[in-house]
C-alpha cells in the first residue's frame, strides 16, 4: 500500500487526483443501484480502505501510540499546507483543541456536488491517525465545514502513557 503521507504533492492535490476517477465511478454505480445503495457501497469500501492505509503507516513508526500519532499529525500537516488554516485554542499534555477556519478542501467538494465524499477522503483521515495512537489520542469533531459550518472543531484529549508534554 502507499503511504498518503509520503508524497511530493499536496494532499488536496492527492485527493483531486481521487476524486477525478472516484466520482464518475460513483455517479455509474448511482444510476445502476440508486444513490443510496451506491453511497453506502462506496463510502464503506473508502472508509475501510483509509483505516488499513493509515493503521499500516502507523505500524511502521516508532514509539508509543501518542508519538505514532503526533508523527502522522504532522506529516498530513505539512502535507496540507496552506489548503487549511486553523487557530489552536489548547495545547498542552491533556488536550489540543483547534478549530479550522479555512478548508479548501470543503471548497472543492462544495463545487463538486460531493461532500459527504470529501469528508470520507479529508475529514475522517483524522480519525484513523487518532486509532493509531491505541486510545492514547481520542478525537471528537462536532461541525466541520464540509458539513456546512463555518468552522471544524477538532477536539484531541489524551491518555498518554509517554508521560512527556505535547
Amino acid at each position: 500500500m502507499l503511504n498518503p503521507l509520503d508524497s511530493k504533492i499536496s494532499y488536496l492535490d492527492r485527493v483531486k487526483a481521487q476524486s477525478e476517477v472516484l466520482i464518475p465511478v460513483l455517479k455509474r454505480l448511482r444510476m445502476e443501484l440508486g444513490e443510496d445503495q451506491a453511497n453506502e457501497l462506496v463510502y464503506a469500501a473508502l472508509r475501510d480502505w483509509s483505516r488499513e492505509v493509515f493503521a499500516e503507516v502507523g505500524s511502521k513508526k516508532e514509539g508509543s501510540g501518542f508519538e505514532k500519532w503526533s508523527q502522522m499529525s504532522k506529516e498530513l500537516d505539512a502535507l496540507a499546507g496552506e489548503d487549511i488554516e486553523y487557530e489552536t485554542l489548547r495545547e498542552d499534555s491533556e488536550a489540543l483543541d483547534l478549530n479550522v477556519t479555512v478548508c479548501k478542501f470543503a471548497q472543492f467538494f462544495k463545487e463538486l456536488g460531493e461532500p459527504e465524499l470529501g469528508a470520507i477522503l479529508t475529514c475522517e483521515v483524522d480519525h484513523h491517525i487518532a486509532a493509531v495512537s491505541q486510545q492514547e489520542v481520542r478525537l471528537t469533531i462536532e461541525k466541520t465545514i464540509m458539513k456546512g459550518n463555518e468552522l471544524c472543531d477538532f477536539r484531541f484529549k489524551f491518555n498518554r502513557t509517554d508521560n512527556n508534554d505535547a
